[in-house]
């Protein structure tokens, strides 16, 4: 299966679901409401997607976006699964149940972009200590100590 039939076959089983996936890059690309993420990550691991490679965060002018990359070993594909979050209350379900690889990932966007991730065994800051203040991925982001870079660069 290809990318291209993988979109046949999430429209066809989850027809609520088709408007929102396009294909970039040669990845699919699923955008989901946070409150759908784990449901729609459970239906995606069911279809094969079996490995995570990857979760980041991206700080838009308005909001968070969450980005999980997941592969199908057998269908040779990879997906991009996203969701909006909140930058006021940003909170998403954790994945570990899923893929245990997502402990430290998720560890990692708690702690630059301060996520929070509902029913994860072990959310605590992973890089910085825990009573740093703030998350420096964020636009917003400000410490005396750290030097702006030009915006010509």
């Amino acid at each position: 299966m290809n990318i291209t039939e993988l979109r046949e076959h999430l429209c066809e089983v989850y027809p609520d679901l088709c408007p929102l996936f396009s294909i970039e890059f040669g990845d699919g690309v699923l955008v989901v409401d946070c409150d759908r993420l784990f449901s729609a990550a459970s239906n995606l691991k069911d279809l094969g997607f079996d490995r995570l490679g990857m979760v980041t965060a991206v700080d838009r002018p308005t909001h968070l976006e969450l980005v999980y990359r997941l592969h199908s070993r057998s269908m040779s594909a990879a997906i991009f699964l996203k969701c909006t979050v909140d930058r006021e209350s940003p909170v998403a379900h954790s994945l570990v149940d899923l893929w245990p690889a997502a402990l430290w990932q998720e560890r990692e966007v708690y702690d630059m972009f301060g996520i929070v991730f509902e029913a994860h065994p072990d959310l605590r800051r992973i890089l910085l200590p825990e009573e740093w203040e703030g998350y420096p991925l964020r636009k917003d982001y400000s410490d005396r100590r750290v030097i702006r870079r030009p915006d010509y660069i």
